[in-house]
């Protein structure tokens, strides 16, 4: 049983969207597998105007692209994605 915004539900909540599969692809998108069995397509391109994404620009280094605790990480976790973010916005495969 959980409440959301003061609903109560008595079934269990839907688990949140993790990464558990990842590949870079050319053009600064990514493939996904999520653990809802999903894959989806998520397009980087808009994220680099962004100065804390700037590094992905250099495409060796967005491809060192790995997961971490359920989301996309580079540079030893100093930038990532947020796994729910990846999933709503991803083009299913």
């Amino acid at each position: 049983m959980y409440e959301l915004d003061g609903v109560v539900y008595a079934d269990d909540p839907a688990p949140l969207p993790k990464v558990c599969g990842i590949r870079p692809l050319p053009d600064y998108k990514l493939w996904l597998r999520f653990n809802t069995g999903e894959a989806k397509i998520y397009d980087c391109k808009h994220l680099l105007q962004h100065k804390i994404f700037a590094p992905l620009a250099d495409v060796s280094f967005f491809n060192s692209v790995y997961i971490d605790y359920g989301t996309a990480v580079w540079d030893n976790g100093n930038i990532d994605i947020d796994p729910e973010i990846l999933y709503e916005k991803g083009i299913n495969e």
